[in-house]
């Protein structure tokens, strides 16, 4: 599952380590207390890349309140306590802002396909539980994104790229769907617009869905399928 860090964090920490002086004592280690040059650079890698996946969170969770075009780097800088330039050596504009959303949010819901394919389930219960993955990353911020915002916003290579992925998706549900009706689970229907019907509700969840409500976005997933599964059972 992809990386999704917490609205709170702490951007602006700045990169640095306090070295630990070691005591000279017969027989104590050699190794050296001192990072060496590689290793300082992997952890400024590291530490550069857990930055700017906060910029792409906080530009989600700003495109989910306000809107793509309504939002400005200006809000996102302010959203993470930074100045608007320190964006831009993350991320070079809000389109590629727009576009690593989008890749990051279809990327999560393939590797749930991509986990119940290869699982030992069948039929029907391969469906249910891809569903119940499919409800739950509606709730996160990333997947949210692509439910809500127009891929019209991305240029023609990647609009290209992200509705393969999509129209994959559609695929899986749509094979789930005729595996159970071979099964005998599922009954006699069109995969293509059982598919359609099941990815229409949980779309829907990213519209309605708020932190913080009644229900856990398990519960949330659980109540949903057992509804949508209950409706394609063989009586």
């Amino acid at each position: 599952m992809f990386c999704i860090l917490p609205s709170s964090i702490e951007f602006g920490f700045e990169i640095g380590q306090e070295v630990a002086i070691a005591t000279r004592k017969t027989g104590a280690s050699s190794h050296s207390p001192w990072k060496t040059a590689e290793e300082r650079a992997r952890e400024r890698e590291q530490l550069r890349e857990l930055k700017r996946e906060a910029v792409l969170l906080a530009a989600a969770q700003e495109f989910n309140a306000r809107g793509y075009h309504n939002t400005t780097l200006e809000a996102i800088a302010e959203r993470l306590n930074v100045t608007k330039p320190t964006i831009y050596y993350y991320l070079t504009n809000k389109d590629e802002i727009l576009t690593e959303i989008f890749r990051t949010g279809c990327a999560a819901l393939s590797r749930a396909a991509d986990d119940v394919d290869n699982s030992d389930l069948v039929g029907l219960d391969k469906l249910a539980a891809f569903m119940r993955s499919y409800a739950e990353l509606m709730t996160t911020d990333f997947v949210m994104n692509v439910t809500l915002l127009e891929d019209t916003c991305l240029g023609p290579e990647i609009r290209a790229e992200i509705r393969e992925i999509k129209s994959s998706i559609d695929r899986r549900f749509r094979t789930f769907v005729a595996e159970g009706i071979r099964d005998g689970a599922i009954a006699e229907c069109d995969p293509k617009m059982a598919a359609f019907t099941i990815a229409g509700a949980l779309n829907g969840i990213a519209r309605w869905y708020q932190p913080g409500g009644p229900l856990d976005p398990s519960e949330i997933a659980e109540t949903i399928v057992n509804l949508l599964v209950e409706g394609l059972r063989v009586r």
